[in-house]
């Protein structure tokens, strides 16, 4: 029977994706392949409005790459091949999912597994909790998106400190720092992150899906090209089924009763 790296569970609109490589959930080959092809089947599903990512055992999110691996990469043109770029496309279909995500930081995320964090909309981190960009004491660099998407988030300074030092940051730096939205308390983040995720699951999911189009066309896009290509996603939002019934409930007083169309 093949190895499962990844298991998947849907409920009420929010499904739940927990990476399975304990005790640290490393990013394997193996592991980066099935999670690709999840996120493929997620992103189609109808049935699922939001995407919540954790990982299984209690001790780490996920502590990045297993670099046992490594050996088979330092040969020029072989880390690319047999890894990055298959890595970075995954990422990317996690950050490009045209879902809301919330990443569940259930124990330390350090590298890989903290530049898979850093693909999804929100980030909710266990107090306690260690992240860490440490490639550098490796003689390499977060190679994953890491000096884009945590830049993105926290700025070039602290990004630079984060990524030249390798040192771990606990998470109410991480908090102040802006790298996460929300702190757990210990054991709770995944209970915390599913109670957003089913608070996100009621609201108009096209609205959402066109919201985080227009938020994320900022970082690609000059300002004024940005605010002109909101617009036809505006009216993408405004003729939907959802926004006639979501002004009928307002002036009935009444609970919106969206259908997600």
């Amino acid at each position: 029977m093949a190895r499962e790296w990844i298991e998947v569970e849907v409920n009420d609109g929010v499904a739940t994706l927990t990476l399975v490589n304990p005790p640290l959930n490393l990013v394997t080959l193996g592991l980066t392949r099935e999670l690709s092809r999840r996120l493929d089947e997620l992103a189609l599903d109808p049935a699922v409005r939001v995407l919540v990512v954790t990982g299984s055992g209690g001790k780490a999110f996920c502590a990045g790459s297993d670099i046992k691996e490594f050996r088979d990469y330092m040969q020029p043109g072989v880390a690319i091949e047999k890894k990055m770029w298959m890595e970075n496309a995954t990422y990317s279909k996690l950050d490009d999912f045209p879902k809301p995500t919330i990443a569940a930081v259930n124990g330390l995320a350090f590298g890989g597994g903290l530049e898979l964090a850093a693909c999804c909309d929100l980030i909710v981190c266990e107090e306690g909790t260690r992240l860490a960009l440490p490639e550098i004491k490796l003689g390499v660099f977060p190679g994953s998106g890491g000096t884009v998407r945590v830049t993105r988030r926290i700025g070039e300074g602290r990004a630079k400190e984060m990524i030249f030092f390798g040192n771990p940051i606990d998470t109410h730096t991480a908090l102040a720092w802006g790298l996460i939205n929300r702190v757990a308390r210990t054991g709770q983040a995944l209970a915390m992150a599913q109670t957003m995720a089913a608070e996100l699951a009621t609201r108009p999911n096209r609205a959402l899906r066109i919201a985080k189009q227009a938020i994320d066309m900022a970082f690609d896009v000059s300002e004024d090209e940005a605010v002109a290509r909101s617009l036809p996603l505006s009216d993408q939002a405004f003729s939907s089924n959802d926004c006639k019934e979501g002004v009928r409930a307002f002036f009935a007083k009444d609970k919106p009763r969206f259908t997600h169309s």
